[in-house]
C-alpha cells in the first residue's frame, strides 16, 4: 500500500477516535449513542408523575429482537428513551407535544457484561448539555429498581405497539 494512503487511513481513523472521545460518557462508562435519534421509533410513551412525553427508539438489533418476540433480546441490543417536558400547542391547546429536551436514557444489552442487572446496562444524559447522570457507576441500582417489576419482560417497560 502507497505511503500516502496509509497516511489518509491513520487520520481518517485518528478522526474517528477524536470524535469518538468527545462523547459524554455514564459514570458506569456507557457512551452516549450519537445516532439514537436515527434508530427506528418503537413507541411513544407519557409519565404523568414527570409530565414528561418520551419516545423509545431501537437500534437494528433490539428492533429485530423485539419482531421476533425474543424474551430476553439479544446481546447487542440497545434502547434509547428521549424525554421532553409535555407543553400545551399554542395554537391548539387539546393537544399536548414535545418542549424542552429533558434527558435520553440507554439500556445495553450484554448479558455477561451486566449480568447482576438483569443483562442490561444502564446510562442517562441529562439536559442540553447531555451531562452524564450519577456520582459512580452505583447509580444503575436506581435504574435497575424501578425496572425489576418487569422482570419477566427482560426489564422492559416498553413493546411493540399493535398496528393495522
Amino acid at each position: 500500500m502507497p505511503k500516502t494512503l496509509w497516511i489518509v487511513l491513520a487520520l481518517v481513523l485518528m478522526a474517528g477516535w477524536a470524535g469518538a472521545a468527545d462523547l459524554p460518557v455514564a459514570p458506569n462508562g456507557i457512551a452516549l449513542y450519537p445516532e439514537f435519534m436515527s434508530w427506528k421509533p418503537l413507541a411513544p410513551s407519557y409519565r404523568e408523575d414527570k409530565g414528561h412525553i418520551r419516545l423509545i427508539t431501537a437500534n437494528d438489533v433490539a428492533l429485530a429482537g423485539l419482531r421476533a418476540g425474543k424474551n430476553p433480546l439479544p446481546d447487542g441490543s440497545v434502547l434509547a428513551k428521549v424525554a421532553w417536558k409535555a407543553v400545551k400547542h399554542p395554537a391548539f391547546p387539546v393537544a399536548t407535544e414535545p418542549g424542552e429536551f429533558v434527558q435520553v436514557e440507554f439500556m445495553v444489552k450484554d448479558s455477561r457484561k451486566y449480568a447482576a442487572t438483569g443483562g442490561w446496562g444502564f446510562a442517562r444524559f441529562v439536559g442540553k448539555e447531555l451531562k452524564p447522570y450519577g456520582k459512580d457507576p452505583g447509580f444503575v441500582a436506581e435504574c435497575f429498581g424501578c425496572h425489576t417489576p418487569v422482570a419477566a419482560k427482560d426489564y422492559l417497560f416498553t413493546s411493540l405497539p399493535s398496528v393495522p
